[in-house]
């Protein structure tokens, strides 16, 4: 397969990456609408759910990206507005999605958590797909790839604007971790999880801690403060505030096992500590080079996998155990 696209466009002015999007959230829309009925929720309410999500989502992303980005626009609002040309941002989609939900459910007293449930495979398909819109439009790419064994798609991809040097294929890499994702909550989540809301946390939990590393190979983060990742600093937080949720919904049954209290508890605010850090411009973190910094967080980002999955697996026993005995 060739590291450059034929072209931006499938034809005529219209765009591949406008296309990918569409199928993307066709998939999206499909498999919750299965969702919708193997969970018995009343008909219709995922495609009425979608005419809200959709625009306020894309709406969300564009202003996520404007507030992050206000240097590109100061000089000229109106761009603001001009979408076509680019500048949405993924996060500010799933934060505004959210609100809308909130608020749909609400109104039609619908289980918040159950619907967040129907959505999050279909949506994890979708950012897989979407990602490779940014390959024909050759961005979304990372670090030089200066060894030449390394030099080849989909490991990096030719940039024309660097004259056609060698970049990290970022976005293969998150559009691989994506449909990982959707993976998993099709077919080992049916089996894994127990409560409303699983699936959704676990899809925030993953979605994070994957981005909170290929975000740190980019070269077009969005920053905070002048040098903040902010994507990697939203992803610390999230990972850590879904980690804690269970070891509070652990408590609440019983006291923390000591495998919990002395080890994991202590290592997720460790981790957690640290890893903000490494997103933080402070400056004897400073001499870290790229590599270092995402090898350090790949770290994180595997001991708090390995965490959640320890935490969730003792409280899904003591569930399991509980109900047992209530039969």
């Amino acid at each position: 397969m060739s590291s450059i696209p034929y072209s931006r466009f499938l034809f005529g002015r219209i765009p591949w990456y406008s296309i990918l999007i569409v199928t993307g959230m066709i998939l999206a829309i499909l498999l919750a609408c299965r969702e919708e009925r193997r969970k018995a929720l009343p008909k219709d309410t995922v495609i009425d759910l979608a005419l809200w999500l959709i625009p306020c989502g894309i709406i969300g992303a564009r202003i996520y990206y404007v507030v992050f980005a206000w240097d590109q626009f100061r000089d000229d609002l109106w761009s603001v507005f001009r979408i076509w040309e680019g500048g949405i941002a993924i996060y500010g989609g799933i934060i505004a999605g959210l609100l809308v939900l909130l608020i749909f459910c609400r109104v039609r007293r619908l289980p918040p958590l159950l619907l967040c449930d129907v959505i999050v495979p279909g949506l994890a398909l979708a950012q897989s797909i979407g990602r490779w819109g940014n390959w024909f439009n050759i961005e979304a790419y990372g670090l030089a790839v200066t060894v030449p064994e390394l030099c080849f798609f989909p490991f990096a991809l030719q940039v024309p604007a660097d004259g056609y040097a060698w970049h990290l294929a970022t976005f293969f890499y998150e559009s691989l971790w994506d449909f990982l994702i959707f993976l998993f909550l099709i077919i080992a989540g049916r089996r894994l999880f127990l409560r409303k809301g699983d699936p959704f946390f676990f899809y925030v939990f993953l979605y994070a801690s994957g981005r909170l590393v290929i975000e740190g190979l980019r070269l077009d983060s969005l920053y905070a403060a002048s040098s903040v990742r902010i994507s990697q600093l939203l992803s610390v937080l999230l990972c850590a505030a879904v980690i804690l949720r269970y070891i509070l919904l652990l408590r609440k049954q019983r006291p923390l096992p000591a495998s919990i209290r002395f080890c994991v508890l202590p290592a997720v605010l460790c981790f957690s500590a640290f890893a903000v850090l490494l997103t933080l411009p402070v400056r004897f973190l400073s001499s870290l080079n790229p590599v270092g910094t995402v090898i350090l967080l790949s770290v994180y980002a595997l001991m708090m996998i390995l965490c959640l999955f320890a935490v969730y697996r003792r409280l899904r026993a003591q569930e399991v155990r509980h109900a047992d005995d209530k039969a």
